[in-house]
């Protein structure tokens, strides 16, 4: 058996890598990335380093070259468009190379989503089932650590947490969850043909996020809700590239209308409990 896990040098597929090695010898693991030196890490784990680049077709193929299970973790590309082409190279490649099982990244309920990305997430599946390899459909949440890191600090220090969710709520889980139950889904019995919706059962709002950090810091944190433009007026005024403003203005808008509210007891089947909000809060604080 060997495990071939795409994007190995990025965030969660690093975090994958470190679950599948307690639960699988490092010979059977093979790391395709697009830049090679940057794996150095894996391969003193003894994890096999193959070159794969989602935009060129041929890499993907050879770095698939005797694989029985593929867990494909979706581009970070911000072309939507792009992304959708290069989505489309890997899993032709897949099928080329005669895997025998491709596990994908997807995102939680994408075909009742309203965000843009959604729409790269299922064409991707579709794309999958048209190659009639065994799939497993691994639907993530939005990360929490897009929400909860580090520069809660400043929010810690101002006493204000500014967003435009207003009362919306969100079913995020971290990556290493995440990580954990690919892991689990690619090394246990009874996962083929299965699609979970990867998303924490116990919703929080900006509100309770508030609370949160002020019970962890012992500094009075509220949340102010702003418009739309408000918002990104204040994250372009706070630093952030007007592009990057917008894009997280908008996922809290759909924050807002109810994109991340819904539950699902699929995460708590792989793993366990997942992680609390109140953990992750206390260890972005830390950092």
């Amino acid at each position: 058996m060997s495990i071939v896990v795409t994007g190995a040098t990025g965030l969660l597929g690093n975090l994958v890598i470190q679950h599948l090695l307690k639960k699988v010898s490092a010979n059977q693991i093979v790391a395709s990335v697009r830049n090679v030196e940057k794996a150095s890490d894996l391969e003193k784990l003894g994890v096999e380093v193959r070159h794969g680049d989602y935009n060129d077709f041929e890499s993907m193929k050879k770095s698939f070259d005797g694989a029985s299970t593929v867990l494909f973790i979706s581009s970070p590309d911000m072309d939507d468009t792009l992304r959708v082409r290069q989505h489309a190279n890997v899993v032709q490649a897949a099928r080329d190379a005669g895997v025998k099982h491709i596990a994908y990244t997807g995102y939680a309920f994408g075909e009742e989503s309203k965000i843009p990305l959604a729409l790269v997430h299922m064409a991707t599946e579709y794309a999958i089932r048209t190659t009639g390899i065994p799939f497993t459909f691994l639907r993530n949440s939005l990360y929490t650590e897009v929400f909860v890191n580090p520069a809660l600090s400043g929010a810690v220090e101002s006493g204000e947490l500014v967003t435009n969710a207003g009362t919306g709520v969100l079913n995020t889980v971290t990556r290493n969850d995440l990580a954990l139950a690919a892991a689990t889904a690619l090394t246990e019995e009874g996962h083929v043909n299965k699609t979970y919706n990867l998303v924490h059962p116990e919703p929080w709002s900006l509100d309770h996020l508030a609370q949160v950090l002020t019970e962890v810091s012992g500094n009075n944190v509220v949340h102010h809700p702003v418009s739309f433009n408000e918002m990104k007026d204040y994250l372009i005024n706070a630093g952030l590239p007007e592009p990057v403003a917008e894009m997280s203005a908008g996922i809290y808008h759909a924050v807002s209308e109810g994109e991340t509210s819904k539950t699902s007891g699929d995460l708590q089947k792989l793993i366990g409990t997942p992680t609390s909000l109140e953990e992750t809060v206390k260890q972005a604080l830390q950092a």
